[in-house]
């Protein structure tokens, strides 16, 4: 099934939903309707009515799947804004810990401290614990939604144990063990428990080098273990190895989601990602600093070409080719740019990883140059003397020029490419954010002075090339 055959699908659905909230079905066959769906679906036709529709259902559905549902609203904040307070607080409550977070750290403190404040004080204290933990850590990604156990129970005293906290709780998949004293010990898989005889011992079922995160680890140390791990959710410990909450499989598709965006905004030569709704004067500042430095640097490489000019003056058609050598320059300066990023994502890589790396890009540049150098000088050579009237052996004088010059400046851009982002992560300054433009501005510098350069010494000092046309 393709992408557009699942939207397809899921336009149905909400439609589906659109027409059973509209249709003035007594509560309990509403909800027993409702329960075939996904929230997710129910939560893009909640959006598509008007406020007067929604105030109608909110006694109907009941705070508990209200919460469900807002979990998946993309803006939450504007329809809690149609409840009262207390209403919103038992929403808001009823959320796994970390989606109450996230909500309330986009509403104003006077708000926030109200609706807290209205809460039952299990969920405040927990939402209080994630948002006591910087964005940038692994804390305030965590839920609290978990089950652990104690490590001195019995099989049949642990499936007692999981049935109790499971009404509250549903990430029961994986079940979390700590000893007497609260310590972390390990985890149990749910199917392990369910197929285990009552004599079993239980910590035959645990897996006591299960892997974990303390909650101050950054975020962005963490995601490779977290993909390495593939496991269903992982659990979030403080300084004293106690439990505090769990990162869940959703949890890390958004953190990869977030990561993602943040790189491809670094690409841009922004340091961090720029929202739809931000200001005028936010997005001037997330851009300017680097498009300064770049108009410097821009600067530079038209004083480059103008030394030139002497080059462009007796042999103009030397101009055509310019774009040419400056694409694939910085096309090859990009490659090996992402490469030596992905590289350098790993703290553990060592020195002599980076300088084979170095020389495995400028052989990879050297043989593209060598390979599309060539197809360049034949095509290049036959446009001349067919379009532009040139005699033959003219015509691939400029085209071996061209193609060579292109060899050169693919394997200078490859170097340019591996060493400048090694160089930025040494001084500790983000390579991504650094290398991005700089490179793609360097490269042209390095393509402009190949190409002229070589133009000047082979076509007009070496082969007299403009005496002979």
């Amino acid at each position: 099934m393709d992408e557009n055959q699942v939207r397809d699908f899921q336009e149905d659905f909400v439609q589906e939903i659109l027409e059973t909230l509209r249709s003035n079905l007594p509560q309990e066959e509403l909800l027993d309707r409702l329960s075939d769906y996904h929230e997710n679906d129910i939560a893009s036709a909640f959006e598509q009515l008007s406020p007067e529709e929604r105030s109608a259902l909110y006694p109907i559905l009941g705070a508990e799947r209200i919460s469900e549902i807002f979990s998946y609203l993309e803006d939450p904040q504007e329809f809690l804004k149609e409840l009262s307070l207390d209403k919103a607080a038992k929403i808001i409550e009823n959320m796994d810990s970390d989606d109450a977070a996230d909500i309330l750290e986009d509403m104003d403190e006077d708000d926030q401290a109200r609706l807290v404040e209205m809460m039952d004080e299990e969920a405040a204290h927990d939402i209080q614990i994630i948002q006591s933990f910087e964005e940038d850590e692994i804390g305030s990604l965590m839920t609290t939604n978990f089950i652990e156990i104690t490590n001195d129970l019995s099989v049949r005293q642990a499936m007692r144990e999981l049935v109790a906290q499971a009404g509250k709780n549903d990430n029961i998949s994986t079940i979390y063990v700590s000893d007497q004293e609260g310590i972390f010990y390990g985890a149990i898989d749910l199917k392990d428990l369910i197929i285990a005889r009552d004599y079993t011992d239980l910590d035959s079922l645990i897996s006591t080098s299960y892997p974990y995160f303390h909650a101050t680890d950054k975020i962005s140390d963490c995601i490779e273990r977290m993909k390495d791990y593939a496991e269903d959710s992982l659990p979030v410990l403080d300084e004293d190895n106690h439990i505090l909450g769990i990162l869940t499989a959703q949890d890390l598709v958004e953190v990869v989601d977030d990561e993602m965006g943040e790189d491809y905004a670094k690409f841009a030569g922004l340091t961090e990602e720029e929202e739809v709704d931000e200001t005028l004067g936010e997005s001037l500042r997330k851009r300017l600093p680097w498009l300064f430095i770049l108009l410097f640097l821009g600067m530079g490489i038209s004083s480059v070409v103008g030394i030139f000019e002497a080059v462009v003056a007796v042999l103009p058609i030397v101009m055509a080719f310019q774009s040419l050598i400056l694409d694939m320059a910085g096309n090859v300066g990009t490659q090996s740019l992402a490469v030596t990023i992905r590289l350098l994502m790993d703290e553990e890589v060592k020195p002599g990883q980076k300088a084979f790396l170095v020389l495995k890009e400028m052989r990879v540049g050297f043989f593209n140059g060598l390979i599309l150098g060539i197809l360049t000088a034949v095509f290049v050579g036959f446009y001349v003397h067919l379009i532009k009237g040139v005699p033959l052996g003219y015509a691939f004088l400029i085209s071996a020029c061209v193609g060579f010059s292109m060899l050169v400046a693919m394997v200078i851009s490859s170097l340019v490419g591996t060493v400048v982002p090694i160089f930025f992560h040494r001084v500790h300054v983000d390579p991504a954010v650094a290398s991005g433009p700089l490179i793609t501005t360097v490269n042209d510098l390095v393509a402009v002075v190949t190409y002229y350069g070589i133009s000047w010494i082979l076509l007009i000092n070496l082969m007299h090339l403009p005496d002979l046309l």
